[in-house]
């Protein structure tokens, strides 16, 4: 017997499961210096959503956090969670942009790389791979563990031994739905340890409460090393406590030998963050012990409740709930991981919510249907394939997915441009262009202003007494806030930040750093009221005008991407299940599709405009065959 090693997830995923990944740096580097001396087998602060939400929400840069705590983690290495070759998105990225984000990561701080692909498939992984190996990284290959019933133990096992030809240094059993029952992680922690010979590190979140129960039976099996988080981020959708596994393990063969006092001593600081914030605590609920038979992980529970919330149909989570299992057999029986339980869970709250099962379909679905994301583990439902892709067949058995993507570092670093100052910030934008280039371009003109305010030539002195912290603030309230425009006067001085995120001082120069069109709102655009009797010409709307609705909170967009055409324009004959527009959503983008032949009319949503559940869009005149005939002859 060996004691059993520990792996720390307070930094990432047990903020991430139960905080929505909203712990800022600034809460992590007073008690680093501590968790670094406690002896675990390694730190996991870094992937997973922390990466975008530090742009998304925190205005902070993700490359800066993972150096500041490498700098205090001197004895411990620090691990990052990758999902292959997403990365840290959601969807495929080129294989140069893989390789070259963990060359980055590993000069930066990383040392141990979990990587996992939501598909089990071991194309996504082998760049990844090669990477992680040839950087000097410690390669932990993960199984996405789940329940179906075309995933067998010797699946598994087959795949644990194609990771290893991969070069793993460990395997990790990764159960993100805490599905592992003890007797199966038994069995499973014997069968790939005796078939790789590798270290086996399992990985539980707690959720219908067997965790502990599971690392227990693990540890007999010959796992090497678990998964825990501090007291106050443990339990409920995150991992098993660290404080509870200790005491248990103690006076045995596999006693971890970690100091209780000094746990508690950091479990206390954790406890007054999580207070100071008003940040909940992990607590297994029914729902949460019906995970047996609704296979949802806990962290796509709270993506769910979030969603439902914001649609304002937090009532319908018990029909969500009963739906996913319904999707997830009909495409195919994808374990329910980062990104598929988003893509999955999407799908089941636009069938609930539009009571037209797949009437809507995000394009990331279209892309998982299509093969874009790597094989699925079961055969799909002919009949969704159809509707979904239509004439346009999946992609073939034998083609790569990973391959199709040829775009290159260098072109992505042109397309960025100045904004970018260093690889890291190129990769930044590579793997979120939207969000880095707004994070990119406000911190820039941070810079700038600072110049600015500096230069006697360049400004008034009153301008002086506009401070750079001030500035920032300006910047992050009306990021946060979504508000069009804030302007605040002091001291005869004025400065105003628009929802650009760009501040304008009065009388002082401007730099024009273009953000990507989809980013910009209009703080004068106004949604037409579904009945109003006027067009936006003012002429009056004809009864027989059809309104095109958003089917969910979220953000509209009139083209697929900045650099692409419109879907469709004023005037323009479309098809019935033409796609019309975007609407973005729980970071997946939705396609709203015309449901009857017409002719489009008023586009009243204004590109990258917020949007509510009903809001209108635009207008379709609907048209019969014959008058579609006679407009084409």
């Amino acid at each position: 017997m060996k004691p059993l090693h520990i792996m720390d997830t307070t930094l990432r995923d047990a903020h991430q499961s139960l905080w929505a990944t909203r712990m800022e740096t600034g809460d992590m580097l007073p008690i680093i210096d501590k968790i670094d001396s406690v002896g675990y087998w390694a730190i996991e602060a870094w992937g997973g959503a922390t990466f975008d939400t530090c742009l998304r929400f925190l205005d902070e840069n993700p490359w800066e956090r993972l150096r500041q705590l490498k700098k205090h983690c001197v004895n411990t290495p620090i691990s990052m969670l990758v999902r292959g070759q997403n990365l840290l998105g959601y969807h495929l990225y080129p294989n140069q942009i893989v390789s070259r984000f963990i060359k980055a990561a590993k000069r930066n701080g990383i040392d141990v790389f979990r990587v996992f692909d939501a598909l089990n498939d071991i194309r996504n992984i082998r760049t990844c791979a090669a990477a992680v190996k040839e950087s000097g990284g410690w390669f932990e290959g993960a199984i996405a563990y789940t329940v179906s019933p075309v995933h067998t133990l010797d699946n598994f096992v087959e795949y644990a031994l194609q990771l290893k030809d991969l070069g793993a240094d460990s395997i990790c059993i990764k159960d993100m739905a805490g599905m592992l029952t003890p007797y199966r992680t038994e069995r499973m922690v014997k069968a790939i340890k005796e078939a790789t010979k590798l270290p086996v590190h399992v990985h539980c979140h707690y959720v219908g409460g067997m965790g502990p129960s599971n690392y227990l039976k693990a540890a007999e099996a010959g796992a090497s090393i678990v998964d825990t988080a501090s007291a106050p981020l443990a339990f409920g959708n995150s991992q098993p406590a660290v404080e509870q596994m200790v005491a248990a393990l103690r006076e045995s063969g596999y006693d971890t030998g970690l100091d209780l006092d000094l746990l508690f001593e950091i479990s206390e600081y954790w406890e007054s963050v999580r207070k100071r914030h008003h940040y909940a605590r992990g607590v297994t609920s029914l729902d949460h012990l019906r995970v047996h038979s609704h296979q949802i992980p806990g962290g796509m529970m709270s993506n769910l409740v979030s969603q439902l919330e914001t649609q304002n149909a937090a009532d319908r989570l018990p029909d969500v709930m009963r739906e996913i299992p319904k999707v997830r057999a009909e495409v195919g029986y994808p374990p329910l991981v980062t990104p598929l339980s988003q893509i999955v869970g999407t799908q089941a709250v636009f069938n609930v919510l539009t009571g037209k099962r797949w009437g809507i379909v995000s394009k990331e679905m279209k892309n998982y249907i299509g093969g874009y994301y790597g094989a699925a583990p079961g055969m799909m439902d002919q009949h969704i394939v159809h509707k979904v892709l239509g004439d346009t067949p999946p992609l073939a058995e034998n083609v790569d997915p990973t391959t199709l993507d040829t775009t290159t570092y260098e072109q992505v670093r042109l397309e960025i441009g100045d904004l970018a100052k260093s690889e890291e910030d190129v990769l930044m934008y590579a793997l979120f262009p939207a969000e880095a280039k707004s994070f990119l371009s406000s911190h820039k003109e941070e810079t700038n202003t600072a110049f600015l305010l500096e230069n006697e030539d360049a400004h008034t002195k009153e301008e002086d007494n506009m401070d750079i912290p001030q500035i920032r603030e300006l910047i992050r309230t009306v990021k946060e806030t979504g508000i069009g425009e804030v302007t605040v006067e002091e001291a005869g001085s004025k400065v105003t930040v628009r929802a650009d995120a760009q501040p304008v001082f009065a009388g002082a120069a401007q730099t024009a750093a273009a953000l990507p069109e989809q980013t910009l709102t209009e703080p004068t655009a106004q949604v037409v009221p579904a009945d109003a009797p006027l067009t936006t010409g003012g002429a009056l709307r004809p009864t027989n005008w059809v309104e095109v609705k958003s089917p969910m909170v979220g953000t509209f967009y009139s083209a697929p991407s900045p650099d692409k055409p419109a879907f469709v324009s004023e005037g323009e004959q479309v098809m019935a299940g033409q796609t019309l527009c975007i609407v973005e959503a729980m970071k997946l983008m939705n396609e709203v599709p015309a449901e009857q032949m017409g002719v489009v009319h008023d586009i009243v949503a204004q590109n990258g405009q917020a949007v509510e559940y009903g809001t209108v869009l635009m207008y379709i005149e609907p048209t019969s065959d014959q008058s579609v005939n006679d407009t084409v002859a």
